[in-house]
């Protein structure tokens, strides 16, 4: 196999045949090819895509991120074609840095088209006509349409998978309405349960919690996972906020409210012995492993990545998306983690931040840093001393991007000369 492709891909540019332009040989032939390659090793007209959907993916091995959305596309692929057979095809647009590489994850993960490895012309011609900053990209393009080019492919897969075809702006605003209305009608029971479980675990003997005594509390979702590394920083912060809550509600006294809050953990282990090692850590409730709900519940929120913390009001819709970031930020006062509380806190964080320095050294950086605000520069960050998430006033490096909580800075301490 990597010899036939090797071998097409060395000899498609010595080819003489002059090719019959059309709206897809004007983007993937050249004046000495007119076809792309298979998995196979086979030559397939560029002239048979004419009345297709057509993607062009732009990917590469060395990115563990395309991987993992390649197999996901092919999944999704395959879907298609069982479906609608020859009315879509996708076209490997290759970013390897060697043949060998091009070769290794074309014939092991891909069962669509390629542009052969060795037209550096026409990969470049494709990244720069449709404007292409970072991997994976997937383009969508219509037959019967030269105006429409789709950008945002890989966020459509991931977010709707086989049912984003035929990606029309008429399909996908129907699933946008879908989308709407499942939102508007959620509740923690839609949510939680399913025909054969209405109940979620807990650590005490009975073991069984049934969702219907958590409807009316304010609910925190948590993806994680055991083997996530950043899952392993963040849930022990978790555990401490989710206890420093539960104590400041029991101190207010107000009839038993400190159990209007809980975290249900929904897992993407590996295995059952995974999900007990992380969930033997947790004080909180859990979806028992292997459950069909943990995957209904990643595909409804869109989780790109985790952890993440969704958090659910007492009525059962999303209050917000971004649990993680309000934990590290605000920690326990971001409890309940509504609008109207994040912009009382946001309110006081810009008090607090006038009398912060305009520049800090910081101990775990070589260059000066400056003070910004979401307003001014600044806006959702990685901190790079923590790891964690953050948001709003930072200190960042005008050189290279650096950028730290403010409360992560640690000035350096001068040292006098005797």
């Amino acid at each position: 196999m990597s010899r036939q492709l090797s071998s097409i891909n060395q000899t498609s540019t010595e080819l003489t045949t002059v090719v019959k332009r059309n709206k897809y040989s004007s983007l993937f032939a050249t004046d000495h090819r007119d076809f792309l390659i298979s998995p196979t090793g086979a030559q397939i007209k560029i002239f048979d895509l004419e009345d297709k959907i057509v993607g062009i993916y732009f990917s590469a091995n060395w990115y563990p991120q395309c991987q993992s959305f390649t197999k996901l596309l092919t999944e999704v692929y395959k879907q298609i074609k069982e479906k609608e057979g020859k009315k879509f095809e996708i076209i490997f647009v290759s970013s390897d840095e060697d043949l060998n590489a091009f070769n290794n994850y074309y014939e092991s993960y891909m069962p669509w088209l390629a542009i052969p490895f060795s037209d550096l012309e026409t990969k470049k011609a494709l990244n720069k006509k449709f404007d292409v900053e970072g991997i994976p990209c997937l383009i969508i393009l219509q037959p019967d349409d030269d105006t429409f080019v789709l950008h945002d492919g890989v966020e459509l897969i991931y977010r709707y998978g086989v049912e984003a075809y035929p990606f029309t702006n008429e399909r996908l605003d129907e699933l946008l309405n879908q989308e709407k209305e499942k939102h508007e009608r959620q509740t923690l029971l839609k949510l939680l349960t399913n025909d054969d479980r209405d109940f979620v675990l807990a650590h005490s003997a009975s073991k069984e919690v049934p969702v219907s005594s958590l409807v009316g509390k304010t609910i925190g979702l948590y993806f994680s996972a055991h083997w996530c590394v950043p899952s392993h920083k963040f849930t022990p912060k978790l555990i401490s906020i989710y206890k420093k809550i539960k104590q400041k509600l029991m101190q207010q006294d107000f009839n038993g409210e400190q159990e209007n809050f809980e975290i249900i953990y929904v897992s993407t282990d590996h295995n059952e012995l995974e999900f007990d090692s992380s969930f033997t850590e947790m004080p909180w409730l859990a979806i028992p492993f292997g459950d069909s709900t943990s995957k209904d519940l990643t595909k409804y929120f869109d989780i790109r990545g985790i952890p993440t913390l969704i958090i659910l009001g007492p009525d059962g819709k999303t209050v917000t998306k971004n649990g993680r970031s309000l934990i590290n930020l605000y920690e326990e006062d971001a409890y309940p983690f509504t609008e109207a509380r994040v912009k009382i806190l946001e309110k006081q964080m810009d008090e607090e931040a006038k009398n912060l320095r305009s520049m800090e050294l910081h101990s775990g950086h070589c260059h000066e840093l400056t003070l910004v605000s979401q307003g001014n520069g600044g806006g959702p960050f990685i901190c790079c001393d923590c790891d964690e998430q953050g948001l709003g006033w930072a200190y960042q490096c005008i050189d290279c991007g650096y950028e730290v909580h403010t409360k992560c800075v640690r000035p350096v301490v001068q040292v006098s000369s005797a």
